[in-house]
């Protein structure tokens, strides 16, 4: 191919180009490779617009699916720690445990049989249990209560650990990603200082008594073995502290990384405020056939009210109160526009008085429903405009008599 035929318009020059003649250099067969194994579907936290905090809802939704902001290094930190401590408390009834063991087996060593005789796995057994259940015990309890207080109490699901065969197939593209993330990063930066802080102590703790381990040659066992396990679990001990230290900056770090990864997009908090409150138009609707319905009581329910608060021409409220059977005023009658002519219409044909209170009106309308009691925090409200129209009541009563 001459260098005329490969030239080529800068505006021509474009992928499809590239496809057309250089296709050959790379054979179908050749690249066995899917490139979908490096796409990152699932590490979408930096999506553009998701600018919004986790609502309590979603956060919800993931603890339920086992997925909470935890540190490992805390739980691996108190476990390390705890149990140390229990150690060096019980490690001289311990240490006479095992020589209490030792002497039982070797003082019977000529007389039982391990392949004809149980006893001898049946006491080592027993023997086991008494060097190991108090440290078995104190971890286990630690582990369970530095997870409880980091996820905020007791969890318990099984989705994590669900078969999900669609992440059988690695996501090479996502483990590059990750290892040169912030996490990443960050983790990284962890284990060195994790390293250097368990090197310096031992360097630390070796020097200062450097001499002593050298003239434990010239010691017995048992003064050579509680020396080097004295200075072993002080060390232990000290790293455990200092680790819980990191443990807590990873902790903080990691709740503050699982929001970043949970943040929303203004769709996501759209879909999920229409799952938690009901789509405004099907509420439009059911509001719309309540109101069709109401129509056909409010010819019943209006004469009997003692009151209808008005807005005045866009609302109407229709109030009765029977202190002898009701805790409160209560909604017989809601409507606006149409349905508020109606209901002053009917109200009017019976001498139902009508009051003009439009905070009122509106108050009532926005917070209650036909059938319900009035809110006590309206009932000065409604006292007052019942106890007027009472008093007109009862003038034009004395008026009628006279």
């Amino acid at each position: 191919m001459s260098r005329e035929q490969l030239a080529v318009n800068s505006e021509e020059f474009n992928f499809s180009f590239l496809i057309s003649h250089f296709s050959f250099l790379v054979p179908p067969s050749s690249f066995p490779i899917n490139l979908q194994w490096f796409s990152d579907e699932d590490n979408d936290e930096d999506a553009p617009g998701k600018t919004f905090e986790p609502t309590d809802t979603k956060l919800k939704r993931l603890r339920d699916e086992g997925q909470v902001a935890k540190s490992q290094e805390l739980t691996g930190a108190v476990g390390l720690l705890l149990p140390a401590i229990v150690l060096l408390v019980l490690a001289p009834s311990m240490l006479r445990t095992c020589v209490e063991m030792v002497k039982f087996f070797f003082l019977r060593a000529t007389e039982l049989d391990p392949t004809k005789d149980g006893t001898i796995a049946g006491n080592f057994l027993i023997y086991f249990i008494r060097l190991v259940w108090p440290i078995m015990l104190v971890a286990v309890i630690s582990a369970v209560i530095s997870n409880m207080a980091q996820i905020g109490g007791w969890l318990f699901t099984t989705k994590p650990i669900t078969p999900n065969f669609s992440r059988a197939l690695p996501k090479f593209g996502q483990y590059f990603k990750r290892i040169f993330s912030t996490e990443g990063l960050f983790n990284l930066g962890k284990s060195l200082v994790k390293i250097v802080i368990i090197g310096t102590i031992a360097f630390l703790f070796i020097r200062a008594d450097i001499e002593k381990l050298v003239n434990l040659q010239k010691s017995d066992v048992y003064t050579s073995l509680t020396f080097v396990a004295g200075i072993a679990i002080r060390m232990i001990i000290v790293v455990a502290f200092l680790l819980i230290i990191i443990s807590i900056v990873d902790f903080l770090f990691q709740r503050n990384r699982f929001r970043e990864r949970h943040k929303m997009t203004l769709r996501e908090l759209k879909e999920e405020r229409k799952q938690a409150e009901a789509d405004p138009m099907i509420q439009s609707r059911i509001r719309s056939r309540f109101r069709d319905l109401l129509k056909q009581n409010i010819i019943t329910t209006v004469p009997q009210a003692d009151v209808v608060v008005t807005n005045p021409t866009h609302l109407a409220v229709a109030l009765r109160y029977d202190a002898g059977s009701m805790p409160g005023p209560m909604v017989v009658a809601i409507g606006e526009d149409d349905l508020a002519a109606r209901i002053r219409k009917i109200a009017q044909d019976n001498e139902v008085p009508l009051v003009e209170n439009k905070p009122l009106a509106w108050a009532l309308y926005r917070e209650t429903e036909v059938g319900q009691i009035v809110p006590i925090t309206h009932w000065n409200a409604v006292a007052l405009v019942l106890k007027k129209v009472w008093y007109l009541n009862e003038r034009r009563r004395k008026k009628t008599a006279a």
